[in-house]
């Protein structure tokens, strides 16, 4: 099937940033799609409790991302759940998005599709994913209530996962490759405060063990080997930004598009959001704030081309 429909803005990704675009181009009356491979709300449906987010002192991250997604339904954005495989210019100059199950057209391009998982990269990594290896605690953490699970990763973010953890499991493992971790504040003392935690500093995991499911996990310490028995780790090492799907982008070092405040990347008529975008600052308001201004740079694009 091939739609022969043009939009005006099509948007890739359903998180804050392309939920916040797909609500800015449809008060403008303009023709929308929003494209999502998964499920929309990006990493922060994982969180229990968002305090910083303007006019919502605590609401739970998956509360959050349903009333900005029904809010982009309401403003008239159609939403799509299918991968994106490919960007092309075609010669009339609208952009060809070949997803999944259909190709769609558009007059503007808007990159609104995150970041993903930073892995390990060891052996069996990816063989006990879903089966002990996870990256999201508040996901998967009580299916291991009661027994000994790991946390890797030194940030906020691991912190998180792992005090979290601490009201489930009989002990929970945070393991850091550094002397100290980068997270601060009361998240990391009332994590050393649990009884049943263990902070393992200057150590990085080195094998996975088990059959069909996670076992037991061996660091490399300055002392040595160490073994831990546990029935599940959690990786917190960050994330990675990836888009293989549109060709002559300009990215930096690690992988994010470059674009300025106006969000405008090097090819005409393609913006980016959210924390796919260069920036210092990745926080849920800076996401939405992208997909107003991206909406807007796109909007003076298109009368420009008129």
């Amino acid at each position: 099937m091939d739609s022969k429909v043009t939009y005006d803005i099509i948007i890739v990704g359903a998180g804050i940033a392309g939920l916040t675009a797909g609500i800015y181009a449809g008060r403008a009356s303009k023709k929308t799609l929003i494209l999502e491979g998964s499920t929309y709300g990006g990493q922060i449906i994982n969180t229990p409790d968002v305090q910083n987010f303007p006019g919502e002192s605590h609401i739970s991250g998956a509360g959050l991302m349903s009333k900005v997604y029904a809010q982009a339904k309401d403003c008239g954005a159609e939403i799509e759940f299918e991968n994106v495989e490919k960007i092309q210019r075609g010669d009339d100059g609208i952009f060809v998005v070949h997803a999944s199950d259909e190709n769609y057209y558009a007059k503007t391009i808007i990159i609104a599709s995150g970041t993903r998982n930073r892995k390990m990269n060891i052996e069996r990594e990816d063989d006990f994913m879903g089966h002990g290896v996870s990256f999201c605690a508040t996901c998967d953490g009580s299916l291991y209530r009661n027994a000994a699970v790991a946390v890797y990763g030194g940030g906020n973010s691991s912190i998180s996962e792992a005090s979290y953890l601490t009201s489930i499991a009989k002990k929970v493992y945070l393991i850091h490759r550094r002397d100290e971790l980068r997270a601060s504040g009361t998240a990391v003392e009332d994590f050393m405060a649990c009884q049943n935690s263990e902070l393992i500093l200057n150590s990085t995991i080195a094998e996975l063990k088990g059959s069909d499911k996670l076992e037991s996990i061996v660091l490399n310490t300055p002392h040595g080997k160490r073994e831990l028995q546990v029935a599940a780790l959690f990786i917190a090492i960050g994330r990675e930004a990836s888009i293989d799907y549109i060709d002559g982008l300009d990215k930096d070092p690690d992988g994010y598009v470059i674009a300025g405040e106006d969000c405008q990347t090097n090819i005409p008529g393609v913006f980016v959001a959210g924390d796919i975008r260069t920036k210092n600052v990745r926080q849920l308001v800076t996401a939405a704030s992208d997909g107003a201004i991206a909406v807007n740079s796109a909007l003076a694009y298109m009368r420009s081309a008129d």
